[in-house]
């Protein structure tokens, strides 16, 4: 352990210094461009070979992976929920640092670098290859097209994964899905005096909306299952029966059988409310898959030594829950994924997000722990 703990206490001034140049760089889903630069330089300058930038915007450093099909990948996402495309405010305030999208997913991806870092400076070579990837598009509608295209280019190559996302004692073993819908409604419309009592579309866009808000969500045993309707926009003017008018909406469910419950219960809504006078266009803009048939026995054999690696370090319990996370992807191909914390923090998704400085230190042993352990790249352990 005195390499790994020297290595982290050498260079937490560098880690610290990372994340304050990647959270300047603004990296909303599908706009990643400059983060992926910086992200391909920095481990190229710090020795690695064959990074690339795909057509999806991951970073991808295949270490040994050339003939594998037992291959092992770390990931965390550079996109961030914020549509900002100038640099976000960033306050280190020494105990706490503030900056939108620091914790998510920010610290994991300066995480994820330190230890390929680490991986690179002590020379490991993993039998079965390691790729560590600089993702994209996890966020909102991003629709997890960086795993998607990462499970794409080395399909049936991929034995686990590992996405570093959430805070230290929570790990995510299990999928959320989802779909999501734009959903625009459209009708005559006219002047609000002179058409008053022809349809408008704002009115049968609230119908439908109020019918979503009274779907009771099935269940499963377990299961969760939720609705949400995001955003709304629509209308001309105080005086213009409206012709038109838009939301975005959503369901999820960690159940397939809950989530198809609901897909007929979105359709038979937005079926109703069309008639004459009301024209309804769906188009689905997103779909996030729930498990697969993921071998049991190996998921509890990679949960527990994630398990008994965070627990020995942060001396708090581990919880498990289901979640919606780049696992999404492996876990419905029948790929055992986990998604693991490295720091403390709070705001995640509001503009006051905050992570505490210090908590990046057992966040870096973590993942390189777990690496080493993953990878059977142990005599660093010793």
């Amino acid at each position: 352990m005195y390499r790994l703990k020297n290595y982290i206490d050498k260079n937490k001034k560098e880690m610290y210094e990372l994340l304050k140049q990647l959270c300047h760089i603004p990296a909303p889903s599908h706009s990643e461009e400059c983060r992926a630069c910086f992200c391909q330089k920095w481990l190229t300058e710090n020795g690695a070979e064959g990074v690339y930038i795909d057509e999806a915007l991951n970073v991808v450093f295949p270490l040994n992976c050339t003939g594998s099909h037992a291959i092992t990948v770390f990931a965390a996402h550079t996109d961030t929920v914020f549509p900002d495309t100038d640099p976000m405010p960033y306050l280190d305030g020494g105990e706490k640092i503030h900056c939108p999208g620091v914790g998510d997913d920010t610290a994991s991806v300066v995480v994820l670098l330190m230890t390929a870092k680490y991986f690179l400076e002590q020379k490991l070579v993993p039998q079965n290859g390691i790729l560590f990837v600089c993702n994209s598009c996890e966020e909102g509608l991003g629709n997890l097209k960086g795993t998607r295209q990462l499970f794409h280019d080395y399909s049936g190559r991929i034995a686990q994964f590992i996405s570093f996302d959430s805070v230290l004692n929570k790990v995510y073993d299990s999928c959320v899905g989802s779909h999501r819908y734009e959903v625009t409604v459209r009708t005559k419309g006219g002047h609000s005096l002179e058409d008053f009592g022809n349809a408008n579309a704002i009115a049968e866009l609230a119908k439908i909306v109020s019918d979503i808000y009274k779907i009771q969500v099935p269940k499963v045993d377990d299961s969760i299952t939720t609705y949400n309707v995001g955003s709304i926009l629509g209308g001309t003017s105080i005086n213009t029966i409206a012709q038109e008018a838009h939301m975005l909406c959503e369901y999820r469910s960690d159940n397939g059988k809950c989530l198809a419950i609901m897909q007929r219960k979105f359709e038979e809504i937005f079926h109703a409310a069309q008639s004459e006078e009301v024209a309804v266009e769906i188009k689905q803009i997103g779909e996030r898959p729930c498990n697969g048939d993921v071998d049991e026995q190996t998921m509890e054999q990679m949960s527990e030594i994630c398990k008994v690696i965070i627990e020995d370090i942060i001396q708090k319990p581990v919880s498990f829950e289901a979640a919606s996370t780049d696992c999404n992807i492996p876990l419905s191909l029948g790929v055992p994924a986990l998604a693991i914390g490295v720091f403390w923090g709070g705001g995640i998704h509001t503009r006051e997000e905050w992570i505490e400085k210090q908590s990046m230190i057992p966040g870096l042993e973590v993942a390189i722990r777990i690496a080493l352990k993953l990878t059977n790249c142990q005599e660093e352990q010793k």
